[in-house]
């Protein structure tokens, strides 16, 4: 037997590790498979390029946990070490870098989450264990070896009895850590961290239910057998060729990785790429709602099969983060906790390939069955609605997919939009005036206005439409986007001809004052316009700039105007050639023309939305009043 000291100066290089190198203990688990799984696959490559003289077999990985001794075993039936391979990779490399760890992070208020040229995986164990033993013996004809380590510089080292190839590394667990020994603990970590590994993970055994015999009577229970638990997917969808995977194979690993998700995902994107970096993963459009808040961290990254987080900030795009599915890459560059992403080239490229990616799919998509794409439309849209505001490579490639459904029901593309409203809604000035809606409920009236007209009115619900229609003006020429209700129609989109107002200019001055003394204090600029004399009588509108602004800045990005917290802004037009106007001004009574003031107020107030509370009761009660 030998004893000796691991090769670093300072006593108190353990306790340290405990402290910084991982901020969450529980990925210790992940480390341990992690190394066993890249013995097993060393152990395969070996074998297929005749190095290692043995058959490789059908090798699986086995963590049993031993709650009365307070062990957790993790055994493998990879390459194994020899002797002087445990001194190397064990003794040595691993602490390397100790002295430059020390020296950097002894300073317990920094982040010690990048030190991952240590190779300190394996020391992972120390965690949640007092002391460690590796028993080991490798696929050369050599003896086994049994190293022991409790937690301090020291170790020893002696041969062992183990007759089969392979690994097993027995944690003694510390006091502090004994939920480790729940075999439910170690199950959801494998669960979560070591799903889709590419080594069958045994975790205990399970009953399963045989069909019955031929002619086996009907209370006869069903045989059964005691087989291996496995508890993961060595063969995921993703490591599998496209051209390999049906569409219901897509659906059923989808399931898979969201086993509480009962929709169905709308389509599936399948990344495969291998130069200039590896990256392989299946993205999943689910059904998104209008809230950009709680769609976020569905995504998970991989690395090599072994889970790394859900949290694909810098990999995937900003906008793309609301979809589900897996990324893996051996190429992103993690630290030593796998926890932290490292600022690098490599993940820009990445990122641009997935919006590239995503792009060329929705687009053939598009093309190849533009109805179904319609169908979807209100589901994905708000994904690529956020992705064309913030990705100027998607923007472009989105013009051609990107749909403005109207209020009746019809998509069209920009193109097809421009073509079809240029000759009705081209303004004096030769601006083309897009029209929509945000609710057709409550815009209703402003919507028939237009139709009324000819004119076509887009449907724009989602939160990010302020920001959206902002982006198109800029990047388009002479191009307006104003929604329906911002003013009455004929100010909307001007033309050269306007109508002759029936009041003079004097009267319209009255009647004017009249109002003002009536509604002062609630806030509205009076409008005094010649209208259609079918039009209402009084019409609020919101400034189309001014609701703009206050949309932005409920969503992000209003502040940058300098608008502050914007109070409500509203106009009151007023039509002179109504009948009811002409009577406001003719009524001799001052009573009188006070009340046909308010409630024709309040009916243009009720159109609009804004009549509510105690007010609206009022109304209510005064309208019948004027009935009786």
């Amino acid at each position: 037997m030998a004893t000796g000291k691991i090769n670093v100066s300072v006593e108190n290089i353990f306790p340290l590790i405990k402290k910084f190198l991982y901020s969450d203990h529980e990925i210790f688990l992940r480390e341990l498979i992690s190394n066993a799984t890249d013995a097993t696959l060393k152990l395969k490559h070996l074998t297929s390029i005749g190095e290692a003289k043995l058959e490789y077999g059908n090798p699986m990985i086995e963590v049993k946990v031993d709650k009365d001794k307070k062990r957790i075993h993790i055994i493998d039936q990879g390459i194994g070490m020899t002797e002087e391979e445990v001194k190397k990779y064990i003794n040595e490399v691993a602490f390397s870098g100790a002295e430059e760890f020390l020296d950097k992070y002894k300073d317990a208020g920094k982040d010690a989450g990048i030190i991952g040229h240590f190779g300190l995986g394996f020391y992972s164990a120390f965690m949640v264990a007092e002391k460690v033993e590796i028993i080991t013996k490798s696929f050369k004809d050599e003896p086994a070896v049994h190293w022991i380590c409790d937690g301090s510089p020291e170790f020893t080292l002696q041969e062992a009895k183990k007759e089969e190839r392979g690994t097993e590394i027995i944690l003694h667990v510390a006091e502090d850590s004994t939920e480790f020994l729940e075999d439910s603990k170690i199950r959801e970590l494998l669960t979560k961290y070591n799903k889709f590994m590419p080594i069958p993970i045994k975790f205990g055994t399970r009953t399963e239910t045989l069909p019955k015999p031929e002619g086996a009577a009907e209370d006869e229970p069903a045989p059964t057998k005691v087989v291996d638990d496995i508890i993961n997917n060595p063969n995921p969808a993703w490591t599998k060729q496209p051209t390999d995977l049906e569409d219901e194979d897509y659906k059923k690993f989808y399931r898979e990785l969201y086993p509480m998700q009962f929709e169905e995902p709308l389509f599936h994107i399948h990344l495969n790429v291998d130069y200039p970096f590896n990256l392989t993963g299946i993205l999943y459009f689910p059904k998104l709602t209008n809230d950009l808040n709680i769609q976020k961290d569905r995504i998970q990254l991989y690395q090599n099969q072994v889970f790394v987080t859900d949290n694909v900030e810098g990999i995937v795009p900003e906008f793309l983060t609301m979809l589900r599915g897996v990324i893996d890459s051996p190429d992103i560059p993690l630290n030593v906790s796998r926890s932290y992403l490292q600022a690098d080239g490599a993940v820009k490229k990445i990122s641009s390939y997935i919006t590239r990616k995503v792009a060329d799919k929705l687009s053939s998509l598009f093309k190849n069955n533009r109805e179904d794409f319609e169908q979807k439309w209100n589901d994905i849209k708000v994904v690529i609605e956020y992705g064309m505001l913030s990705e100027e490579k998607f923007f472009e490639k989105a013009e051609k997919f990107a749909l403005y459904p109207t209020v009746d029901g019809s998509y069209y593309t920009f193109e097809e939009l421009e073509a079809k409203i240029k000759d009705s809604q081209t303004d004096k000035d030769d601006k083309l005036v897009v029209l929509y809606a945000s609710d057709t409920e409550a815009q209703h009236s402003y919507i028939e206005a237009a139709k009324a007209k000819g004119y076509e009115v887009l449907l724009m619900d989602s939160p990010i439409v302020p920001h959206l229609i902002q982006k198109l003006e800029t990047s388009k020429e002479n191009l307006s986007f104003v929604r329906v209700d911002a003013d009455h129609i004929d100010n909307l989109i001007k033309k050269e001809d306007t109508a002759i107002s029936k009041l003079s200019e004097e009267e319209k001055e009255t009647l004017k004052g009249e109002i003002e003394e009536v509604v002062k204090d609630r806030g509205y600029t009076i409008q005094m316009e010649a209208m259609d004399s079918s039009a209402s009588p009084f019409i609020i509108t919101e400034p189309e700039f001014i609701r703009r602004m206050k949309e932005m800045q409920r969503t992000g990005g209003g502040g940058m105007f300098g608008m502050g917290n914007m109070p409500d802004m509203y106009n009151l037009i007023v039509n002179t050639n109504h009948e009811l106007v002409n009577e406001i001004l003719n009524t001799k009574t001052a009573k009188k023309r006070e009340r046909l003031i308010n409630q024709s107020l309040d009916l243009a107030r009720l159109s609009k939305g804004l009549l509510k509370g105690e007010e609206l009761t009022k109304f209510i009660a005064r309208s019948y009043e004027m009935i009786k």
